[in-house]
């Protein structure tokens, strides 16, 4: 496969600019091409108009005012000529504009997609380390900046040949109208060697704040509920206000740049113009030259303004496509990738799972999880109890393979995690959260996900999830939209929702951290005990690993590991742990107490809003 080119990591922003849409070239070469030569038709029959008009000056208008008459003949050369140049240039300009749109949109939809995979790939690690709104930026926002420059593009280098016609056309007609008016090049040059150096740090800047409002922005709608509850409009506004006025006034400094660099790309060619209609009416007037060549160099000169103007728009956009293409390659090239094997898991019935020397911290030098070692045969269930900071939902994520141990190994019938090829886990292994992630979809579909599952399959999972009865309830059932995250259903029936969308894949290993704690204990009992029945069903046998806080829970257990400051602590039977670890008998007896109490004021609310409904109905 071809390389593409290089970006150099330094250098001025024309040179790493210029690079930039080498690789835009490079991706899209048939496009471009095809553009490019609709661009230089336009360029050509534009150029093409100023010698018409020297002809018909010459040919026609000064002989009419001369002789007083033309020919029939002449005129309608003159129609012809004019109409078929422009049915010619329209078809430029049509074939220029479409194909820059369209190499345009592909590349960046392209880019977002290698974003996006990027983001996939990398660890949840990396995910912790970079701001959501930041990432959003990446994707979005910087990666549209990067080919804005692209509309103007290939209109810039069709009218090169514009530039190159004309002027060629302009020393043809007469040498020194053309030579002084070719004098503002060099002026045009030094111009835009000036915008570029003023204009880098000012795009740069706004690139970052937009950044800044995103990351903002997102965190205040993600905490919504928490400033509405506690009343901080006034202070998150406040909050929101400085990121966006200060992405204001770095919008309004690098247009302020533009508004001075345009008139001065707009003005020069004019200079030229002024300079030829002065020196051509000295030569015109001392018959060196005809009236029809000095028409012809000034009308080609005032043509020239237009692909000087053009080339100006690609190189006001480099800045900015250069900042764009920093900000997106540091996401493209970042390290941390998972590495992947080629084994696959063959069997279809309960996984055994093995957790050998597992040791993981977040933070250098400060350990979550040390030396930790427990297995789970096919077909058993395990509960996982420990305080809170433990460690349970880290293992969580190293079971599931969100991150890597750092030593130690995860194994799955007997394979290493990191020898599996990638996407064998998710179809043995499914996570069931506390906190239950929703799309803004049908029930059906945040089931289902796309997969291939009948409704039977649904409903099945449903049942054993204690939801099949709320979602009959709902007045379009399965095809009730849920809102964002889930927000039309309370947080026990989202907990269901998410249990059924793990059950209808039939995980072989089923890890639930603590999956039901939104529902109440006459729910949750039933929950374990559909699951009981389903890990005793031979054709859908699970091997399930639950982080528990109930007894009701535990109970469903065959086994218990007790963990504690990211260490085994005990491991039996919820009996022989009571009777072995007082640690333990505390901890559960602790969850116990606080279970009752909840419980408690549940019954309290619900007989207070009985007698606040019988006390207005009386």
């Amino acid at each position: 496969m071809p390389v593409p080119p290089k970006v150099p990591d330094k250098g001025s922003v024309t040179r790493r600019g210029f690079a930039v849409l080498k690789v835009a070239i490079w991706e899209e070469p048939w496009i471009f091409a095809l553009s490019v030569l609709a661009s230089m038709l336009y360029g050509a029959m534009t150029v093409a108009d100023g010698w018409a008009l020297g002809w018909a000056t010459d040919n026609v208008v000064r002989p009419a005012l001369e002789r007083g008459d033309t020919t029939g003949g002449a005129i309608a050369a003159l129609i012809s000529l004019f109409l078929g140049i422009a049915v010619l240039r329209a078809i430029g300009v049509v074939g220029r504009r479409i194909g820059a749109g369209v190499m345009q949109f592909r590349l960046q939809a392209t880019y977002r997609r290698r974003v996006t995979r990027q983001y996939l790939k990398l660890p949840l690690e990396w995910h912790h380390k970079h701001p959501t709104g930041q990432l959003l930026s990446n994707a979005n926002a910087d990666v549209e900046s990067i080919w804005f420059v692209i509309a103007p593009l290939p209109m810039a280098i069709g009218v090169v040949a514009m530039l190159a016609f004309a002027t060629f056309a302009m020393f043809l007609a007469d040498f020194w109208l053309a030579l002084v008016g070719c004098l503002v090049f060099p002026l045009v040059f030094v111009a835009n060697v000036i915008f570029q150096r003023y204009l880098q740090p000012l795009a740069t800047r706004a690139q970052q704040l937009r950044a800044d409002v995103s990351e903002v922005a997102h965190e205040s709608f993600d905490g919504a509920l928490v400033v509405k509850t506690l009343g901080r409009e006034a202070a998150e506004t406040e909050r929101f206000r400085a990121p966006t006025y200060a992405l204001r006034d770095a919008n309004i400094a690098v247009n302020k740049a533009r508004g001075l660099f345009d008139p001065v790309i707009d003005g020069l060619p004019r200079l030229g113009v002024l300079a030829v209609l002065l020196v051509g009416v000295g030569r015109v007037r001392s018959g060196a030259a005809d009236a029809g060549d000095v028409v012809q160099v000034a009308f080609l000169f005032t043509l020239i303004g237009f692909p000087i103007r053009a080339l100006g728009w690609v190189l006001g956009e480099l800045p900015r496509s250069v900042v764009g293409w920093d900000r997106v390659q540091r996401v493209l090239t970042a390290e941390g990738g998972m590495e992947y094997g080629d084994r696959r898991l063959t069997s279809a019935k309960a996984a055994r799972l093995e957790v050998s020397g597992v040791r993981f911290g977040y933070l250098p030098e400060r350990d979550v999880l040390t030396g930790v070692d427990f297995s789970v045969e096919p077909g058993r269930t395990v509960a996982m109890v420990g305080p809170t900071g433990a460690g349970k939902s880290t293992l969580t994520t190293l079971l599931t393979r969100l991150v890597d141990p750092e030593e130690g190994a995860v194994k799955i019938d007997g394979l290493d995690l990191r020898d599996l090829a990638r996407d064998e886990l998710a179809g043995s292994v499914a996570l069931v959260a506390q906190t239950a992630f929703l799309f803004d979809d049908t029930i059906r579909g945040n089931i289902t996900l796309g997969g291939d599952h009948s409704d039977e399959d649904v409903w099945d999972a449903l049942r054993i999830a204690q939801g099949d009865g709320f979602v009959k309830g709902l007045p379009e059932g399965l095809d009730t939209k849920v809102g964002e995250r889930g927000t039309t259903l309370s947080g026990g029936q989202r907990q269901r929702i998410a249990l059924a969308r793990a059950l209808v894949r039939r995980p072989r290993l089923l890890i639930l951290d603590d999956a039901t704690s939104a529902v109440d204990p006459q729910v949750e009992a039933r929950i374990l005990a559909g699951l009981r029945s389903a890990v005793q069903d031979a054709e859908a046998a699970s091997t399930v690993l639950v982080i528990a806080y109930r007894k009701a829970t535990i109970s469903l257990a065959d086994e218990v590991v007790f963990l504690d400051e990211g260490r085994i602590a005990a491991q039996g039977t919820h009996t022989e742990l009571q009777q072995t670890s007082a640690a333990y008998r505390e901890l559960v007896d602790a969850y116990e107490k606080d279970a009752a109490r909840r419980q408690e004021e549940a019954e309290l609310a619900a007989e207070i809003d009985d007698l606040d409904a019988e006390g207005a109905s009386a």
